[in-house]
């Protein structure tokens, strides 16, 4: 039989612990967003489905992005104990030099669609962190604008060549004269994807008002205020489109390119260049043969090409071939700071995300991009102290084990 008692007024005050309630409803849904994952519940909630389904869909039956997460989340780590893991570092060099985090923002389209507060607030929250952010020529913010917003971060302008090579010069020399750093060709979309998500929305740039849209906005009035009540979206490389995606992209872009056009990018740009999309151990050899000075190990987030090669699986070769030559980044599948740590011991300098600070913003403007980072720098730190990693440097293959 247990013997009970009454508990007294000074055993019970210790237990009491009030909280200081969070009144702002966007830093209330933040401060409960512990990991990628709850950022997409989030956003999934608080943007229209075609707008949510762009930024989370990937090509035809999306089996690219699937493989790409599965390995990620099917590896095992093999953590080495008994080290003094009490303060660990995580700056990494990207382009020969310093990196706070071995992680940049990715380029990706249209991000003002996601949130009105768009490129400026992603360029903002990287230069806070450290890390460099990468804009896109399908943005929706200026080359001039992203400049002013973040003059100290360190900006890339990620390049797709155009069929109209002088409006892909003048992009060359505006990126240049604004002070990016460095040139991201993207070199996997000769032709767009079939990103059957957006097909099936009627998904266009902007989202045109129909009687599908109009009953969504019902839903989601304040993403709907701030997209008609803020600035006109301003692309990053064009006027306006009142088309499809896929219509854009086979409009601008060009088919024909070749190895030998980065030749022609060279003569119009003294800054690195990195080439985004390798996909095979022979391109990645090809690529830097030509001159790149960083590759990255990407099939466009899945987007492209379904059943593409899977970059996680591809790493460990072209790290074997071409590591001592070039810088090596990856994309496609990231979602935690697990996957960053996990890419960096396998042979990556560094990784890109961009649907992970897309959900940020999407679930809170610029605060949210700023909680996407601070969920992925605490994951890369947490890891690497559980790993026995002191730097991201002793990060190596023997730290994880592919399926």
């Amino acid at each position: 039989m247990t013997d009970r008692q009454l508990p007294r007024w000074s055993e019970l005050k210790p237990l009491l612990r009030t909280k200081r309630p969070t009144l702002n409803p966007t830093d209330r849904r933040l401060e409960n967003a512990l990991t990628i994952a709850d950022l997409r519940r989030i956003a999934r909630m608080r943007t229209p489905r075609s707008v949510f389904d762009y930024t989370d869909g990937a090509a035809e039956a999306e089996i690219s992005l699937r493989r790409a997460r599965s390995l990620f989340a099917n590896l095992e780590f093999r953590p080495s104990v008994l080290h003094d893991v009490s303060d660990v570092d995580t700056t990494t060099t990207m382009l020969g030099r310093p990196a706070a985090q071995p992680f940049s923002f990715a380029p990706t389209g249209f991000t003002r669609m996601m949130n009105h507060e768009g490129e400026s607030a992603v360029a903002r929250v990287a230069e806070r962190a450290g890390i460099p952010y990468s804009l896109s020529t399908m943005g929706t913010t200026s080359i001039e604008d992203v400049a002013a917003a973040a003059p100290r971060a360190r900006k890339w302008f990620q390049l797709y060549v155009w069929k109209d090579r002088s409006a892909g010069e003048d992009l060359v020399k505006r990126a240049a004269n604004a002070g990016f750093e460095a040139l991201v060709l993207t070199v996997d979309v000769p032709v767009a994807g079939a990103r059957l998500r957006d097909v099936r929305n009627g998904f266009t740039i902007p989202p045109t008002l129909t009687a599908k849209t109009v009953l969504d906005a019902a839903v989601h009035p304040a993403w709907w205020m701030n997209m008609l009540t803020t600035k006109p979206l301003q692309f990053a490389s064009l006027t306006s489109w009142k088309g499809t995606i896929a219509e854009l992209l086979d409009m601008l872009f060009d088919p024909t390119m070749t190895i030998d056009d980065l030749a022609w990018l060279r003569s119009i740009w003294s800054g690195p260049l990195i080439v985004k999309g390798v996909q095979t151990v022979d391109d990645a050899r090809r690529v830097v043969d030509a001159g790149a000075d960083a590759i990255v190990l990407s099939n466009h987030g899945g987007r492209q090409l379904d059943r593409a090669p899977v970059p996680l699986r591809l790493l460990p070769d072209v790290a074997a071939a071409v590591g001592d030559r070039t810088e090596i980044y990856l994309d496609t599948g990231i979602t935690s700071g697990a996957d960053i740590v996990a890419a960096k011991a396998l042979g990556a300098d560094a990784c890109m995300v961009g649907r992970a600070y897309l959900y940020g913003l999407m679930a809170g403007g610029e605060r949210g991009v700023a909680r996407a980072a601070e969920i992925l720098t605490t994951e890369v730190r947490r890891t690497m102290q559980l790993l026995g990693a002191r730097t991201v440097d002793e990060l190596n293959p023997g730290h994880v084990r592919l399926p």
